[in-house]
């Protein structure tokens, strides 16, 4: 009976430990939106401005956010993000979509890549966080 107790209370601190960590991911991934900040936008109430709103992003395709002109290359890139495209987008996104209208140079940290993921699929398509 001791080791089922045991066993038992190791696997809730490992979930404990494991939802802490995916949440401080995503609170680190907040301050590193900030760089993102002076073009997109996130979260209820979200809007276009230099760069599309970004709620919603993962498993949306490319160019498809409503009421924002998109360049050609952006639209015809054919990309649905998921993590796996975001992460290769975020390094270099002129490499990734030659044409793009975006200027930023990138997040070469990978850490600080995946964090801020972790912020941004936390969203869904009405800027409100997933539970």
């Amino acid at each position: 009976m001791k080791k089922l107790t045991l066993s038992a209370l190791v696997v809730i601190a490992s979930a404990a430990t494991a939802s802490a960590a995916l949440a401080q991911d995503a609170a680190a991934g907040k301050t590193s939106f900030n760089k993102c900040l002076p073009c997109h936008s996130i979260g209820e109430g979200a809007k276009n401005k230099v760069g599309p709103e970004l709620n919603g992003l993962d498993g949306r395709k490319t160019g498809t956010a409503p009421d924002y002109n998109y360049s050609d290359a952006n639209k015809n890139s054919g990309i649905t993000w998921s993590k796996e495209t975001f992460l290769e987008y975020i390094k270099d996104p002129k490499a990734k979509i030659p044409g793009t209208k975006m200027t930023f140079a990138g997040i070469k940290n990978e850490k600080e890549a995946e964090n801020l993921w972790a912020y941004l699929s936390s969203f869904d398509k009405d800027g409100k966080q997933k539970q």
